[in-house]
């Protein structure tokens, strides 16, 4: 998707405006019960990723795929225990920290769609009653 030639990576800003959000996000995910207890206590690589993809996501310089190979995002993530649960929580910190990343209208929204298939896709356990 391009606006007036544009990728969602330069609409929001480039690479500062994603640098903030995804520290903003990190904070959110680190204070978060259903998220925190599925990462490491240092966040450093977890964020250096999440950056390198979400910039590569949004139409940017493809840092993820350069470095690390298709993303397979899915089987990444299968050696967590991801429910919907967690996927609700994720969206929840990206929404809180798009909010105060200054992300709004239509740019947003798209965005965040495409982030919401993104974290449903990811869930590979569907129990609730047992404890992700």
């Amino acid at each position: 998707m391009t606006y007036d030639n544009r990728t969602p990576y330069e609409i929001i800003g480039g690479a500062e405006t994603l640098a903030r959000l995804v520290d903003i996000f990190y904070d959110h995910v680190k204070a978060h019960p259903d998220l925190a207890r599925l990462f490491p206590e240092d966040f450093t690589h977890v964020k250096e990723r999440q950056y390198q993809f979400l910039t590569q996501f949004l139409g940017g310089p493809t840092l993820y795929s350069d470095l690390h190979g298709h993303p397979m995002l899915r089987a990444r993530h299968m050696r967590f225990p991801i429910g919907p649960v967690q996927a609700e929580a994720w969206l929840s910190c990206m929404k809180k920290a798009m909010d105060e990343a200054g992300l709004e209208g239509e740019i947003r929204e798209h965005i965040f769609d495409r982030l919401r298939l993104t974290a449903h896709h990811m869930v590979n356990q569907w129990d609730q009653n047992e404890e992700a």
